[in-house]
């Protein structure tokens, strides 16, 4: 018989951690779209971990690789040294990035790689004579990591309430979400004009002193909420009138989320900057990229003196060799299992799935777009108690979600079979289907 496990010293984040030690629920083991609990509980997994399991649990593809990678080469820096899978991995993965965003830039965190496009940008306009460019855009709502700088950029009061004494110079854009958008399956036909406020901020702070736009394509963590058509277009233009650097951060909808490799290809709007995670390894090892343009890159590089580096910037396990074989072991079965175009292929099912819990009692929304979705819940006690409850109501009835706040996340694997869907939408339905 195994011992009691002791809970006192793992602090866990993102967690009522009192809540938790009352009534933990925990995954030991993992398969295809499926988690086990330590008591043989099957819960299938609709949130592919944490959006990063796109390939599905337990690829042996990938645990070889790392294997292999481990015996060869464990760790090495990448201050003035390097490996060569790294070049090799950053090499594969700029054939399925957006075209011209070929540079690629490797940190540890999705939270990392909004830092590091932070800096890259200031970093950018200094090198070509715009120091006074300091100033930030984000959005209300929006959700760009924990570390400074993403707390900076955050739009979720939550994220920024305890730590607005150290924020950066960041001002904000509504969100994109609107009364008349309610139950809207893919990009909302009007709200467009909601990208005038980068126009009037530029306006009122000086389009002249602003860096950068931060927006994820798909707001995800918030609940999926889907630009209007036209949305981001309009961003791209203002920002190309006033110079400014317009950063998608795909953290979420990286590899497949919305069909495309990048909802900046699904979307039709190339950005001067780049940030992923989650997905790049499917949650494997933990790692981020930062891609970014050939014409940027050489801004900063001519800009630097003598044997200096270019970019102060890193960390110790930046293109780590054994996260690198990750990488490279999930992007080959991206390509061959062709997941891609797989999800794109599912989207109407998992959307007919999605949206045929609508007149459920706990549903004021729904919204989703490719293989993720939004589930927005009705009011409970206090704002995010229902989402809690729904959380972890589902995961005893059998099903992993995400929950935001009072909206659940919705986004299985991208090899969910029609069989999955259907059961996830079952749990989902008994779950919000009772009086609350």
């Amino acid at each position: 018989m195994n011992a009691p496990l002791n809970m006192d010293h793992h602090w866990l984040p993102f967690t009522n951690n009192r809540l938790f030690h009352e009534e933990p629920q925990m995954f030991e083991r993992a398969e295809g779209r499926r988690y086990w609990t330590p008591e043989g509980q099957e819960i299938l997994d609709g949130a592919s971990g944490l959006f990063c399991c796109a390939a599905g649990h337990g690829r042996t593809e990938i645990a070889e690789a790392v294997y292999e990678q481990l015996k060869t080469l464990d760790y090495t820096p990448h201050f003035q040294r390097a490996a060569p899978i790294s070049f090799k991995f950053a090499e594969k993965l700029a054939k399925i990035l957006p075209e011209g965003l070929d540079r690629v830039f490797f940190g540890g965190s999705g939270s990392e790689a909004v830092d590091t496009a932070m800096k890259l940008c200031l970093a950018y306009h200094r090198a070509a004579g715009e120091g006074q460019r300091t100033r930030f855009v984000s959005r209300n709502w929006a959700y760009h990591g924990v570390n400074l700088g993403g707390t900076s950029l955050a739009g979720m009061v939550n994220n920024r309430r305890d730590f607005s004494g150290v924020t950066c110079d960041v001002v904000h854009m509504r969100h994109t979400w609107t009364e008349e958008q309610r139950y809207t399956r893919g990009q909302p036909e009007t709200g467009a004009d909601i990208a005038d406020d980068l126009e009037e901020l530029c306006r009122t702070y000086g389009g002249e002193t602003i860096a950068a736009v931060f927006v994820e394509p798909i707001a995800g963590s918030v609940g999926t909420i889907v630009p209007p058509k036209g949305y981001l277009q309009k961003l791209r233009a203002t920002c190309d009138k006033y110079g400014i650097l317009l950063v998608f951060d795909e953290v979420i909808t990286g590899f497949g989320r919305t069909g495309s490799a990048f909802a900046s290809q699904e979307f039709g709007v190339t950005p001067d900057v780049m940030t992923m995670a989650k997905a790049l390894t499917n949650g494997c090892v933990p790692m981020s990229a930062v891609a970014t343009t050939s014409a940027i890159q050489d801004v900063v590089y001519k800009a630097a003196n003598g044997d200096r580096p270019e970019f102060f910037h890193g960390y110790t396990y930046s293109a780590h060799p054994v996260a690198c074989a990750a990488g490279i072991a999930t992007l080959d079965i991206y390509e061959r299992d062709g997941l891609f175009a797989r999800a794109k292929a599912m989207s109407d099912t998992f959307l007919d799935a999605v949206f045929s819990l609508r007149n459920l009692p706990n549903v004021s929304d729904l919204r989703g777009y490719g293989m993720m979705s939004g589930i927005q819940l009705t009011p409970g006690a206090a704002p995010g108690a229902k989402g809690s409850w729904a959380q972890r109501e589902l995961f005893k009835a059998g099903l992993h979600l995400k929950a935001t706040g009072d909206a659940l996340i919705f986004a299985p694997a991208l090899t969910v079979t029609e069989e999955e869907i259907a059961a996830m939408t079952d749990i989902l339905r008994s779950v919000l289907g009772r009086s609350v």
